[in-house]
């Protein structure tokens, strides 16, 4: 039903549309529905900006998609960070999410890195728990002083 691949400049917009829709829609715990924190999340959430992060990081750069289209948008950096995991709220718990974490995973362990990090949304831990990644300190501060955690997991071929 999913396909995971690298994303394509051309479905910026696209990408965009899924990723704005989960800040907004998804993750009502990180932003409690503040206009300010919204605004300051979504700032760099463009067309324009995502085609830069694909076209800037072209192998990093993961969507998953369905019959119905995009349904989500996932980002890693050379350094092993998985940036951006964003599932479209129509698609969510339907394995979007897991299938973009393999494939960046994957994708770091061709690029020889053996632990990935990334930093989680108070929405989003419960899940990076459970797909087996650890809490590696104290939470930081996110966007309108919410909390975030800094996560890792080990990744080795087949994992």
């Amino acid at each position: 039903m999913w396909t995971f691949r690298a994303a394509q400049p051309d479905e910026a917009a696209e990408a965009c549309m899924v990723i704005r829709r989960s800040v907004e829609e998804l993750c009502q715990a990180d932003h409690e529905g503040d206009p300010a924190i919204l605004e300051h999340w979504l700032a760099n959430k463009t067309p324009k900006q995502v085609r830069a992060w694909i076209e800037a990081e072209p192998a990093g750069g993961f969507v998953g998609v369905g019959p119905a289209g995009i349904a989500g948008v996932g980002s890693l950096l050379p350094s092993g960070r998985i940036a951006l995991n964003y599932v479209a709220p129509w698609a969510r718990r339907q394995g979007v999410s897991t299938g973009l974490m393999r494939a960046m995973e994957q994708r770091a362990v061709e690029a020889g890195h053996t632990v990935c990090t990334l930093t989680s949304t108070i929405t989003a831990h419960a899940f990076y728990l459970t797909y087996g990644y650890q809490d590696t300190g104290e939470p930081v501060r996110s966007f309108g002083g919410k909390p975030a955690f800094p996560m890792r997991r080990l990744v080795a071929p087949g994992s």
